[in-house]
């Protein structure tokens, strides 16, 4: 996989070019006029990235420390530096964010500018110094809605707006994700997903077997969105180097087996979470 990136490294200063959306609000915001003029006349960055990642029971440490180590890897890694050049202004917003619950969202990173080799690893060391933390339920909609709200709060103007959410169960708390998803996109927010199924579900877990279709089909969506399922341990760090590198670059990933487009209508109830929860504890 890791030859792979790098022929779409060299491919993409060829492909880049498409026209983002500027920065809007979340679902029902009206952006004040002089907000609006503010934006207008500041500094552009390539696209504006909100991390959120999962940290709620169904995590283990041992997972969670894996994804926090991710991330901070492929903020510094030579693949991710160079995608970052291909942009017409070489230069990025990321934030970083952990949700569980429908109310468990936490910042982590306020937005931070990566523009080469020393912010990266500013940024990167910022993530790892953060301890890690594990909370209740799974509100995917939450973190996407938490997430969605950083954009009101950037100093840039941005090209492309793009959630990355990473998480190894369904939504099962908050409002529905499929709508809530819907809602961003019509934003111009694109999300994309990497399930964790490192785990096989059991007949006392509250995971589905077909993780990554949920993904594909209730979670992601938007211009170029997608899904790279990691299936095994070994897997997760170039996995997450490779969502990255695409979302910088802003463009469609090629076919390859770990990397699957939206697909519609569902083929899995994107409910699906919420009856688990309540067959198991006859709640809501």
């Amino acid at each position: 996989m890791g030859r792979v990136v790098g022929s779409w490294i060299a491919a993409l200063a060829l492909a880049f070019g498409i026209a983002g959306s500027l920065c809007l609000g979340p679902p029902g915001a009206a952006p004040a006029a002089a907000a609006t003029t503010q934006r207008s006349s500041a500094p552009t960055v390539d696209v504006a990235l909100v991390l959120a990642v999962d940290v709620s029971y169904s995590m283990d440490t041992e997972e969670q420390a894996l994804q926090r180590d991710g991330y901070v890897q492929a903020l510094v890694s030579p693949e991710f530096l160079n995608a970052l050049k291909l942009g017409p202004n070489g230069r990025v917003l990321v934030a970083y964010v952990e949700w569980a619950g429908e109310h468990e969202q936490k910042l982590v990173l306020p937005w931070r500018l990566v523009d080469g080799p020393e912010t990266a690893r500013a940024v990167a060391a910022e993530i790892a110094a953060a301890p890690l933390r594990r909370v209740y339920r799974t509100s995917i909609s939450g973190g996407l809605i938490f997430s969605a709200h950083l954009f009101e709060a950037m100093e840039y103007r941005a090209l492309r707006k793009v959630i990355d959410v990473s998480g190894d169960g369904v939504n099962n708390q908050g409002a529905r994700v499929d709508q809530t998803r819907d809602a961003l996109v019509a934003q111009g927010i694109t999300i994309n997903g990497l399930p964790l199924m490192l785990k096989r579900p059991n007949s006392n877990s509250l995971d589905i077997e077909d993780l990554d279709q949920y993904y594909e089909d209730c979670v992601i969506g938007g211009p170029g969105a997608f899904v790279i399922a990691v299936r095994e341990r070994a897997e997760f760090i170039q996995a997450i180097k490779t969502k990255m590198v695409l979302e910088v670059a802003g463009v469609k990933p090629p076919r390859v087996p770990l990397v699957v487009p939206v697909v519609q209508p569902p083929r899995i109830s994107c409910t699906i979470g919420e009856r688990i929860w309540g067959e198991r504890w006859n709640n809501n």
